[in-house]
């Protein structure tokens, strides 16, 4: 199918990766969670909305075991303003300790959120946990983090398409689109 120039509020976004190859990356990143958990181990995959709802659903599809799914949201309001800290993850009600807990990111790039990820974790008692994003910004990575699977390292460019957004608009599109200078 034809992939058009969008434009989401007052910017325009070009084709940039389409819907066959991101179930390419989805279906590579099952694939090597599976080969490294197996069937012995039922993981509890969470996706971190909002933005990875699609990414998660269409990982879970993939998945060739048993599994739990969860999500979350991570919270950094208090009242109507926000603290710059992300504060906790709404959403968790599975005890989570003693499991093997796979995080589902859609993008990983400076790694801010990661960092508050591996944070909140911390002190869950969990037998591990592992990351995997279907894209990442190696660029622009700033931490010294561990990211177990990544699907497509990308450019430094502003993306929208399959559950990314631009101020709330673009998570709808089946294909990724970039910013278009």
């Amino acid at each position: 199918m034809y992939m058009k120039l969008i434009k989401l509020h007052n910017k325009n976004f070009k084709p940039y990766i389409v819907k066959e190859d991101i179930a390419k990356y989805v279906k590579y990143l099952a694939d090597e969670v599976a080969n490294d958990l197996g069937d012995k181990e039922v993981p509890i995959f969470i996706g971190i909305l909002n933005g990875s709802f699609m990414f998660a659903a269409d990982f879970v599809r993939e998945y060739p075991y048993d599994c739990h799914v969860s999500f979350v949201k991570l919270a950094s309001y208090t009242g109507s303003k926000t603290t710059g800290k992300i504060k906790q993850l709404v959403g968790i009600n599975e005890n989570l300790e003693g499991k093997t807990i796979i995080i589902l990111e859609d993008i990983i790039d400076t790694g801010n959120t990661l960092a508050e990820i591996y944070e909140i974790f911390k002190d869950k008692n969990v037998k591990s946990l592992k990351i995997a994003t279907l894209f990442f910004k190696p660029d622009v990575f700033r931490k010294e983090l561990h990211i177990d699977y990544i699907g497509k390292s990308i450019e430094d460019k502003f993306i929208v398409g399959y559950g990314l957004d631009y101020d709330g608009l673009g998570r709808n599109f089946a294909d990724i689109y970039q910013l278009s200078e």
